[in-house]
């Protein structure tokens, strides 16, 4: 058995993370607003031990000018820190992880909600730091256009100082650049100590961010040497600030997609790419680009050169890198990225999936894995039944939880 083991998140998210999944034929095209399934999702997850349940947010549409069915099924949806409320009176051990973002909050209320829902939950909840990178999401909080990709990340450092000293019940008073807080939290530390620091940026700004105050980093990474050189490059980061490297958990993306024969779960991908409208994938595509007009350039034709975003830069380098590597047209590209949103997919077997991701777990690339499943309930059912299990057999994976709190789940150290 191995002596260490593997971390797993479940990416919440509707009717699934594929963009085509509210076109399924078993889709349940209203889930974002039926809590009965999403408590369903949190207990299957639960049932097979996983760390955590994320849940996502953007304060605003996602895309501008697509298909309104695929526009609805994807952005209608709970207020992520109400639904973890609500799944935290529904289950006992999981973690519950939400975003939120520093742009569009103020540290003492954000602060305040967390620590409610960490007490709520008996020390469940972690908080995924985000700078917010869409200028759809700053239209609907009165700024005229996206801040700089510098200055969002110095507001967030200064949050993120503000709100761990919150929690972490050090003197009150702060008076800084953004952010003036003169109280001290008005509720107690929960069991954890304090709710878990979730980053997610990949910048140099991101990472660095990372190393200074995140306990779990999620990524996006296609190949094996990409996820390894982001770990390694994280990991090395941390003595900057006094940490040691099992301080952070680093936790990539994986979309499966699982039968029992490697052509079945194959038909099972196929059938899913085939129901991609193209301005929906464009749509998205341009999104993550950080680009309105892409559906301009001849869609069969290759990706065209675009300027450096002050929206998601890695997000953007990434995509970029992979289209030329790969030689990917437009539209190849758009129905690539639409299965993940640029997150690292395995279509197979139970067995095929669990060597996928045992190489990168042991190869130093990975602590754990957000898993992402292209469809709700199917897709998640079947990785539950079929690799979790295939993963506790090797030993990579916990057979019971060894204790009540996400910290203690993830093996981290409750703040002083």
């Amino acid at each position: 058995m191995s002596a260490r083991q593997m971390k797993l998140g479940l990416f919440l998210w509707a009717t699934g993370h594929h963009i085509a999944a509210w076109r399924h034929p078993d889709a349940h095209v209203t889930a974002g607003i039926d809590v009965d399934h999403y408590i369903a999702l949190a207990r299957t997850a639960e049932a097979a031990k996983f760390d955590m349940v994320f849940c996502e947010d953007a304060a605003g549409l996602r895309e501008a000018n697509v298909n309104i069915a695929s526009q609805t099924s994807r952005s209608i949806g709970f207020e992520p820190i109400s639904l973890l409320s609500a799944l935290a009176a529904q289950t006992e051990r999981i973690g519950l992880v939400s975003t939120a973002s520093t742009s569009y909050n103020e540290p003492y209320g954000l602060a305040r909600m967390f620590a409610s829902l960490d007490n709520l939950s008996g020390g469940r909840a972690g908080w995924n730091l985000v700078t917010s990178a869409s200028p759809i999401e700053a239209a609907n909080f009165g700024a005229t256009g996206l801040r700089p990709h510098a200055d969002r990340y110095a507001r967030a450092r200064e949050f993120a100082t503000v709100i761990t000293g919150l929690w972490n019940r050090r003197p009150a008073g702060h008076d800084g650049e953004s952010f003036s807080v003169r109280d001290p939290l008005d509720i107690p530390p929960s069991p954890q100590g304090a709710p878990v620091m979730v980053q997610a940026g990949a910048s140099d700004d991101g990472k660095d961010l990372a190393a200074r105050t995140a306990d779990v980093v999620f990524s996006a990474a296609q190949t094996f040497e990409e996820a390894k050189a982001f770990y390694d490059d994280l990991k090395a980061r941390l003595t900057a600030y006094g940490r040691q490297p099992d301080d952070v958990k680093i936790m990539p993306g994986v979309a499966p997609i699982v039968a029992a024969t490697k052509a079945e779960a194959q038909a099972k991908y196929d059938a899913l790419q085939e129901l991609i409208p193209d301005d929906v994938g464009v749509a998205l595509l341009s999104s993550y680009l950080s680009i309105s007009d892409l559906g301009r350039y001849p869609i069969d034709g290759p990706l065209p050169e675009l300027p450096e975003s002050e929206g998601m830069k890695s997000r953007q380098a990434l995509v970029i890198e992979q289209a030329r590597r790969d030689g990917l047209s437009i539209r190849d590209l758009a129905r690539y990225f639409a299965g993940a949103r640029g997150h690292w997919r395995i279509v197979g077997t139970a067995g095929e999936i669990a060597d996928e991701l045992q190489a990168r777990f042991e190869g130093g690339a990975a602590d754990g894995f957000n898993v992402m499943p292209s469809w709700f309930p199917g897709e998640f059912d079947a990785f539950a039944t079929l690799v979790v299990p295939e993963l506790q057999r090797r030993g990579l994976f916990r057979m019971d939880y060894e204790g009540r709190t996400l910290r203690e789940h993830l093996g981290l150290k409750r703040p002083i």
